[in-house]
């Protein structure tokens, strides 16, 4: 939808992406690492007129139930919950 839409600021933010997913693959050679959505997050919030100072507010309240989920795991396992740990919640949809 960016693309389609376009605009200096998608197209730098394209670039940027661009660069950055080069360095990254001879950083890490054999190893991808693609961008995830908080990559275009500032774009969308910038592009839909929220103004700055409110990011990082957005992008908090936005995964907050996450958070709470993953509190709520934890309680429930009585451990913490590791970066490789394996997804035990309702079949995803697809």
């Amino acid at each position: 939808v960016a693309e389609r839409l376009g605009g200096e600021l998608v197209e730098r933010a394209v670039a940027v992406e661009a660069e950055i997913l080069v360095t990254l693959a001879e950083l890490k050679p054999g190893r991808p690492l693609p961008s995830n959505v908080e990559f275009y997050a500032g774009v969308v919030m910038e592009t839909a007129g929220l103004p700055r100072d409110m990011f990082t507010p957005t992008f908090a309240v936005s995964r907050t139930a996450g958070w709470c989920a993953h509190i709520v795991e934890q309680a429930a396992a009585g451990k913490l919950i590791r970066p490789s740990s394996r997804y035990v919640g309702p079949p995803l949809r697809g």
